[in-house]
């Protein structure tokens, strides 16, 4: 089986950065492309970041570019989302998500049907 735990999400002051992991169980992590999604009450599931699975290639959200990395280390299974300059509308459940496929070439990856396995998920508050 698959498995996806997500850590890192708490409470930071606008400004502030946090790292999340995304720890991956089960199997070959690094021949899938990994993803991160946000969600707030009441609205949909919104893309925030991706990375193909030799880490060659990302792909950020215009609100978040600049401001998140996204990495991975295969080493360890784990895939990372460091935020900085943190702004309130940055508050959302943020999981993880690992693709159906290797790459992104012919998928896009904001498309949530590209995934098949999804974490759950790890809050993320930024005051003002």
């Amino acid at each position: 089986q698959v498995q996806l735990a997500e850590s890192g999400g708490g409470l930071v002051q606008a400004g502030g950065s946090l790292r999340l992991s995304c720890a991956v169980s089960g199997r070959t992590f690094g021949d899938y492309g990994m993803g991160w999604f946000r969600q707030t009450p009441g609205k949909e599931r919104e893309f925030v970041a991706a990375i193909n699975w030799s880490g060659s290639n990302t792909y950020y959200a215009d609100s978040v570019k600049g401001r998140f990395t996204i990495s991975r280390d295969s080493a360890k299974k784990t895939v990372y989302l460091q935020m900085n300059s943190l702004k309130p509308e940055d508050t959302a459940v943020y999981s993880c998500a690992r693709s159906r496929y290797s790459g992104y070439a012919t998928r896009p990856p904001s498309t949530p049907t590209v995934y098949d396995y999804w974490g759950q998920g790890t809050q993320v508050t930024v005051s003002s």
